[in-house]
């Protein structure tokens, strides 16, 4: 399975945040795009109107886990996407901003 580390993420990758809307609420990485797993099939068409044109699909969620499978199912699709290894507790552990919606700094459920 294609996937990255945080620190290979430059400013300007499009992410896409798997979570549920809790954690999300908690804190998320600015400018991510946030469909939970749990709506992705019914949701995919957002995907794929926000997604740039020839451009990677970053796949995050808490962990790895959920995103590994988003991953695997954007790629039979023909999506460039990978998966972004360890996830939000590897992005606020490196020190990478998380935020609440508000803008304030938030945390990684």
């Amino acid at each position: 399975m294609p996937t990255v580390g945080v620190t290979d993420l430059n400013d300007g990758d499009f992410l896409l945040d798997v979570r549920e809307d809790d954690e999300w609420q908690a804190g998320h990485a600015e400018g991510a795009l946030h469909i939970p797993i749990s709506d992705f099939v019914a949701r995919y068409g957002e995907l794929t109107e926000a997604t740039p044109q020839d451009g990677r699909v970053h796949v995050i969620c808490r962990s790895g886990g959920r995103s590994a499978q988003v991953t695997m199912y954007l790629v039979q699709q023909g999506i460039d996407a990978v998966n972004v290894d360890g996830g939000m507790q590897v992005w606020a552990a490196a020190g990478r901003p998380v935020i609440t919606d508000a803008g304030a700094p938030g945390h990684v459920l």
